[in-house]
């Protein structure tokens, strides 16, 4: 704790410390909270190896190298009736008002226990439709939407966080132009992420404008040109940095479970494709903690220490599945089926950094490439190991696994293996926002995102609905004026958000998704004078790219910022952008929430 940044040991002590109901600690230091979380994970092994077990797992999260997701640090051992899981992708919204309402209650216990969601509204009729029985039309999905978005303003999940939810619709529906508009009102849907859900057959009806017809249930509503309504995509995100897009095609076809599930939204921040009522454990190891003799020519990650802590990891995220606990019986059937996990990076870019390499440039590319497949390589051997010791995932079909697109591309070591073994987890890569673990590991770039400033200040809610004000500073550019000096003039590869191009954001995250089975959480921040025609270009070259989305951030009057640069005032924001689903410091201004513990993509 002496070592740690200030603000760091506040969120410890505000989010993840463990304590009884009259406020005494029970975690007295960072050490005893990861000593609470590796007993607990621990105890899903057999009694008598689970003091060598926790002794290991201790042992990874210490330095911060192994970070489990939030709701994991806070959950763990706490003996409280909340989940471990980050993320859920609640179950298929019937057309019906017994359907719709069901389907709202079980969103409301779900944030009840901390998880964030997310959900495809596409299967309600849209407005001005019949309603057969009671003589009247349908209000259509985005009406319902203001319904989901008052019950989460409400519900506190886990305490005092606010819950965070993702809306999808589909591309095609009729009703998806008041969708794309719906987030121009400052004051409409601000518990909510939006995102179009974009199929392949669409964005090549954009290239070539051609018409595209809205329909629903087998009738079409009207045709209208698609790259008209792709305009009023891109026009809407240009102003209010909402919606975002999911290449939902890609999505499916890339899934490790292609033979078992059909995917139609993502969690808050959309690293988590799911299937109804899917969920999923999020981990990070800490990039920035694996550099040796960083900021010297010498300077180089330690790729071994990467390899042996990702096992490590894989093995406590899987046996948070069997200590957590459920909202709902039908998200506990789903985990225990599919054992999906989401392990990733953060630090990437202090990382980068550190060994003399610029976020962005065509070398640090290279080294994000080989690091990343490091990681999956042992992500995937790991749960080959231990489906061997415990039994693969109820739902694994060896020859259709090993059939599926992304593994197929996998090292044929690592295809060898999972024949031979199985898998215990479906999907085992994703990589998260982390903003507040990030932040509480002494401040580390979040993620895969660029450092976003050397300094800022950073707007935080208290529990009390108060806000302060916290100056930050990025944990590379602290340890180099610490070696060198605070006037030290930094080098050229500390490098932050607001002088990246778009192409330096882009290139960075499709060379990460390359080796991730599920998907990435990235915000491309761009300048507010970019022109709508270079902010278009955007989302079409992270498609031709292979991203599985795309999320930008332009400083626009609609969202609040959460973090500043200079000295100016704090910029007015809605309740969703001045802090992330924990009700903590958000990270870069991306004006988007995310699940809890994992703001903001």
């Amino acid at each position: 704790m002496v070592d740690l940044a200030p603000i760091s040991q506040r969120i410890w002590d505000m989010k993840y410390r463990l304590k009884r109901a009259d406020g005494t600690p029970v975690d007295n230091s960072v050490d005893d909270t990861w000593a609470r979380v590796a007993g607990a994970l621990a105890a899903a092994e057999p009694p008598d190896r689970q003091a060598a077990w926790a002794d290991t797992f201790h042992r990874a999260m210490q330095d911060f190298r192994v970070m489990p997701a939030g709701r994991i640090v806070a959950g763990a051992g706490a003996d409280r009736d909340v989940t471990l899981f980050n993320c859920f992708v609640m179950g298929t919204v019937p057309d019906t008002m017994d359907g719709i309402f069901s389907h709202l209650r079980e969103a409301a216990l779900t944030m009840q226990q901390g998880g964030g969601i997310g959900y495809d509204f596409s299967t309600l009729r849209p407005r001005g439709a019949p309603v057969r029985g009671v003589g009247s039309d349908a209000s259509g999905p985005v009406s319902f939407m203001d319904v989901w978005d008052s019950m989460c303003r409400t519900i506190m999940s886990a305490g005092s966080r606010r819950g965070a939810m993702m809306g999808c619709l589909r591309c095609d529906h009729p009703d998806i132009e008041e969708f794309v508009d719906a987030k121009q009102d400052a004051s409409r849907l601000r518990m909510f992420n939006v995102s179009v859900l974009a199929s392949d057959a669409f964005m090549q009806a954009v290239r070539e404008d051609a018409d595209w017809p809205l329909a629903f249930g087998g009738r079409t509503y009207r045709t209208i040109k698609a790259r008209r309504l792709w305009d009023r995509i891109m026009r809407a995100t240009y102003d209010a940095a909402e919606p975002g897009v999911i290449f939902i095609d890609r999505i499916n076809q890339k899934n490790n479970l292609w033979y078992a599930e059909e995917i139609a939204a993502t969690n808050p921040c959309g690293e988590q494709p799911l299937p109804p009522y899917g969920a999923c454990l999020l981990g990070s190891i800490n990039l920035a903690r694996l550099v040796d003799k960083p900021f010297t020519d010498e300077a180089r990650l330690d790729t071994d220490a990467l390899a042996e802590l990702t096992r490590t990891a894989v093995c406590m995220l899987d046996n948070a599945i069997d200590v957590s606990r459920f909202p709902l019986d039908a998200q506990r059937r789903e985990a225990a089926d599919k054992r999906r996990i989401g392990l990733g990076v953060t630090g990437l870019a202090d990382a980068l950094a550190m060994v003399g390499l610029t976020y962005g440039a065509q070398d640090a590319v290279a080294a994000t490439e080989g690091w990343m497949a490091t990681l999956q390589r042992h992500a995937y051997l790991a749960s080959a190991d231990l489906a061997r010791e415990k039994g693969a995932f109820p739902l694994f079909d060896p020859e259709q696994y090993l059939a599926g697109e992304t593994i197929r591309g996998l090292d044929p070591d690592v295809r060898r293996a999972i024949a031979d073994k199985g898998m215990r987890n479906a999907l085992v890569t994703s990589v998260a926002p982390t903003g507040t673990i990030s932040l509480f590991a002494d401040n580390v770039s979040s993620g895969l995102e660029p450092i976003f400033s050397f300094e800022y200040t950073r707007n935080v809610l208290e529990p009390d609905g108060s806000r302060t004000r916290e100056t930050v500073q990025d944990y590379a550019v602290r340890l180099y004026r610490r070696m060198h000096g605070e006037d030290a003039e930094l080098p050229p590869s500390l490098v932050d958000a607001q002088t990246l191009s778009p192409s330096a954001h882009l290139v960075m995250q499709a060379a990460v998704q390359k080796y991730v089975d599920s998907s990435v959480s990235k915000t491309i921040n761009l300048p507010e004078e970019i022109s709508f025609e270079a902010f278009k270009d955007v989302y079409l070259q992270a498609y031709d790219m292979g991203c599985k989305g795309c999320t930008t951030y332009r400083p626009n009057p609609v969202t609040g910022a959460v973090l500043e640069t200079g000295d100016s005032p704090p910029a007015e924001a809605d309740g969703r952008d001045a802090r992330d689903a924990d009700g903590a410091p958000a990270p870069a201004a991306a004006g988007r929430r995310c699940c809890p513990d994992a703001p903001t993509s």
